[in-house]
């Protein structure tokens, strides 16, 4: 076996580890305005937990609210909350399902009593400790937001173009699918990432407003860069059982040497072969090593 073929079998392995405790998820489901809605954003929600909860190895990474439970004010204390337990190397991940209104000035995502405005969530937002962060927001009129919360290190992806397409979203259907099943995972590693998730939930979009041959009333967006390093879902044998005690302190180290991995792969095009290859070697060797006292302390791993 050469190199280069022995670094590819590594590399499948690694794909499999656990992951990191580092990556913090809020999800918010909104006013749904009529049963079917509401349902649908409920499931939509729970989805999309849940993937972050199996990704992440930890309930307590993710926070969920959806109907009545969440109004504004629960919004801003549970962001806070989810905060108070980030830190400066972790990455922090928004999900906002809904529907959203947008009057020319302002957008407002719509909840149970008040609505919260695009300027209440970006200063939730700029106070998350997380310099990583992934804000989707899969509402309407969503596209109005995209320019006031960017941000250096920040990727926001939004289900519309601008604030002018008000219609009620696909967006968050398709992200849905996309964190809960292999469909999404195109370089098939067992990983889902937002770079994967926007693709895949885009590409449903197009084809299912092709097979009604109607115009399309969204147009998705995503401003930032390096939306891949945003790991949402772990699939098959690279799941973890949330709040698995005998892992919980392993997880951790996972985030930098991933962090690593992500830093040499990046390198590939401007390093030689033998170098690039060199220095892949060393990250997945630690991430191999790892793997192992996991196991131990997992009694055997995750099974396929």
């Amino acid at each position: 076996m050469n190199k280069a073929h022995f670094i590819s079998a590594l590399l499948a392995t690694a794909c499999a580890l656990p992951a990191s405790a580092a990556t913090y998820t809020f999800v918010v489901a909104g006013l749904g305005g009529e049963p079917g809605y509401e349902q649908r954003f409920r499931e939509h929600a729970a989805a999309v937990a849940s993937a972050a909860e199996k990704a992440a190895g930890s309930t307590a990474n993710v926070i969920s609210l959806s109907g009545d439970a969440a109004r504004a004010d629960a919004v801003k204390r549970d962001i806070k909350t989810l905060a108070a337990r980030m830190n400066a190397n972790d990455s922090a991940v928004i999900v906002l399902i809904g529907h959203g209104s947008y009057d020319g000035e302002n957008y407002r995502f719509n909840l149970p009593g008040p609505d919260l405005t695009d300027s209440e969530l970006a200063r939730l937002f700029d106070e998350l400790p997380a310099r990583d962060q992934l804000i989707i927001n899969a509402t309407s009129a969503s596209g109005a937001v995209i320019e006031r919360w960017q941000k250096p290190r920040r990727v926001v992806i939004t289900a519309t173009k601008n604030g002018g397409e008000k219609t009620a979203t696909r967006f968050a259907q398709f992200w849905a699918q996309a964190v809960a099943s292999e469909a999404a995972d195109t370089n098939k590693d067992q990983i889902v990432t937002a770079a994967e998730a926007y693709a895949f939930a885009t590409n449903q979009i197009a084809a299912a407003f092709k097979a009604e041959t109607s115009m399309a009333t969204e147009h998705a967006r995503m401003e930032g860069n390096d939306a891949g390093r945003f790991t949402l879902a772990r699939l098959g044998a690279g799941e973890v059982m949330p709040d698995n005690p005998e892992v919980a302190a392993l997880l951790s180290q996972r985030g930098a040497i991933e962090l690593d991995l992500n830093r040499v792969k990046e390198q590939k095009a401007s390093l030689p072969d033998t170098q690039y290859y060199d220095q892949l070697e060393e990250v997945l060797v630690r991430l191999a090593l790892l793997q192992k006292e996991i196991d131990a302390k997992a009694g055997g791993g995750a099974t396929p």
